[in-house]
């Protein structure tokens, strides 16, 4: 919604909350809506166990999450399809955080991610969220899910994870200690849970193929008094609000680490709504309001012990194949969810962690689209390598570095190719002549002027090769610059210029400017480039008239011999 830039924020705040169209919409399709909630509170439940155990806060963060978060999140959000909560990305930057500052660092860092969603909101920061880069978006996918599987690489060999920040240490400690004692079971759950929701997958995408597969998995450790590591026992019921992790020591060394949640989780659920229209016939979501939603979610799941959430994009696209038509389907998702917590926690506690894993690892093989992957590195060299490089640093380094250093490079490769449009062409003097002239005198002129063309941007990034060009310039009385073609000037590109017109001159050249967009005379006169020149009558509106005026000057210095009139016709502007 388009508001005035001096509205202030209480009306941008009210413009983003619920109208009573949304309430009218709740009661429209009642039936289509129920059913799709239940189906994706079906889907979500064991990935919200999963990536509540990931992040290290437990099971029963995992589910608070999802409730609190996902019921908040469809009332308040921008999309009406949209189904939020604990996500593996988030998951990815959660880790390092409940490493150093643990559970209340996490739930602190929760609240102060919402509220720094809710000032984007409100500073309208959502339009923006679409600039980044399809390399960027893939290769921190990519990366992202091959961090999720490396996390899940101990719970599926059956072994306790190593204290260490890297995913891909805990990932090689596991194994070795696996190695060390093997116990085949825990992998042998994971491998089959993994496989049979990517074989269902293919032929029934609708179907809760990863609910099925824990449930079996589950059963089958109970019939057989398999020794595995299970869930164990859960709160019966959501926790009491509390405020209980504002109790954290000191809030500076937060700060860096809710900025990375914040910026992941407005990404993360942007990505997800736009995923949403592109499936439904005529939805669009409203990316402020989407915003302002996860920022009311995330500081609402941690009152409830729940982790920092984000819309989820495979719970979404369920959720509209499911035949989703409004909020109720999310909101039914968050209630059955609860309904399950306060009724089924002592079933819950029994399934073994390795099922989890095995969910997990299969939905971060489904995370990568290696069809749009291969596309990606098949495109240019450019956008191979920013997918590439944000993959990678996602491993190395967290998410929102990789990110960050994703659009770096990617604005690095930009401003190149930008630059590279940048022409300065040395144009013939013969179609500009004004009047009739022999051609004994087009090539006495031609010996004496000549004129250049600038094409494209001219700007910091394409300057200096500019200037290198215009140096090279010799054995000529004048130089015309016809600049009707260039698209756009910044400061740099007016200051080199103004150097290349001064280093021309100290070599006895005068130098013509012509077709000067009017949007461009401010910062050429603002730096002085061409006031000198327009005080001695070199900047012309037309080439022409800039080739006339040279041609007048090359008589006054006798250079060219005056004709017998020195009356010029008539010239039409160009």
């Amino acid at each position: 919604m388009n508001l005035p830039t001096s509205v202030g924020w209480p009306a941008r705040l009210r413009a983003l909350l619920p109208a009573r169209a949304d309430l009218v919409a709740l009661g429209r399709h009642p039936r289509r809506d129920l059913l799709a909630g239940l189906t994706v509170a079906i889907v979500a439940l064991p990935l919200a166990l999963g990536f509540g155990i990931s992040s290290g806060l437990g099971a029963e963060a995992g589910l608070a999450t999802a409730v609190v978060a996902g019921a908040v999140a469809a009332f308040f959000g921008g999309s009406a399809l949209q189904v939020s909560g604990p996500t593996g990305a988030m998951t990815v930057v959660l880790v390092p955080i409940m490493h150093e500052h643990g559970a209340s660092g996490v739930l602190t860092v929760g609240v102060l991610a919402g509220l720094l969603l809710i000032a984007l909101a409100l500073a309208r920061a959502g339009r923006y969220m679409a600039l980044v880069p399809a390399p960027v978006v893939e290769g921190f996918t990519l990366g992202i899910a091959c961090v999720i599987g490396l996390q899940q690489i101990p719970a599926a060999l059956g072994v306790p994870a190593a204290d260490a920040d890297k995913v891909t240490v805990v990932a090689w400690l596991a194994v070795r200690d696996f190695a060390a004692h093997p116990s085949w079971w825990p992998p042998a759950i994971a491998v089959g849970v993994a496989a049979f929701m990517l074989a269902g997958a293919r032929r029934r995408p609708t179907m809760p193929f990863s609910l099925i597969a824990v449930a079996a998995a589950t059963a089958a450790a109970e019939l057989t008094g398999l020794d595995v590591a299970r869930i164990g026992q859960l709160p019966a019921g959501l926790p009491a609000p509390s405020l209980s992790f504002l109790e954290v020591n000191t809030l500076a060394s937060l700060i860096a680490p809710a900025v990375a949640v914040a910026a992941l989780a407005g990404l993360e659920s942007l990505l997800s709504a736009t995923v949403a229209d592109g499936m439904s016939v005529s939805h669009r979501h409203d990316p402020d309001r989407e915003l302002l939603g996860q920022g009311l979610a995330n500081l609402a799941a941690p009152l409830f012990g729940g982790v920092p959430a984000t819309g989820a994009i495979a719970r979404t696209a369920v959720n509209v194949r499911a035949g989703a038509r409004s909020r109720l389907a999310a909101v039914a998702h968050a209630a059955i969810l609860c309904l399950i917590v306060y009724t089924a926690s002592g079933l819950v506690a029994k399934i073994p962690l390795a099922a989890l894993a095995g969910v997990l690892l299969a939905t971060a093989v489904r995370m990568i689209e290696a069809g749009s992957v291969k596309a990606m590195l098949a495109s240019t060299r450019g956008d191979a390598l920013v997918l590439v490089l944000t993959a990678l640093a996602t491993l190395a380094l967290d998410l929102v570095q990789a990110v960050i250093l994703g659009l770096l490079v990617a604005g690095v490769l930009a401003l190149r190719a930008i630059a590279r449009q940048v022409r300065l062409e040395a144009m013939p003097l013969r179609p500009d002549l004004p009047g009739d002239h022999t051609d004994e005198e087009h090539a006495l002129l031609a010996e004496h002027i000549v004129a250049y063309r600038l094409d494209g941007p001219l700007f910091f990034a394409a300057a200096h090769r500019f200037l290198l060009q215009l140096s090279e310039v010799a054995d000529v009385s004048v130089v015309i610059l016809r600049m009707s073609r260039v698209t756009t000037i910044d400061a740099s590109g007016a200051l080199v210029l103004a150097d290349a017109i001064d280093r021309l001159q100290r070599r006895g050249i005068a130098v013509y400017v012509s077709g000067i967009r009017d949007g461009h005379h401010q910062p050429l006169r603002a730096l002085g480039v061409i006031t000198r020149l327009d005080q001695a009558g070199h900047v012309l509106a037309s080439t022409p008239h800039a080739i006339a005026a040279a041609r007048d000057h090359l008589q006054h210095t006798g250079v060219l011999a005056v004709p017998p009139s020195d009356t010029m016709p008539g010239m039409p502007a160009r």
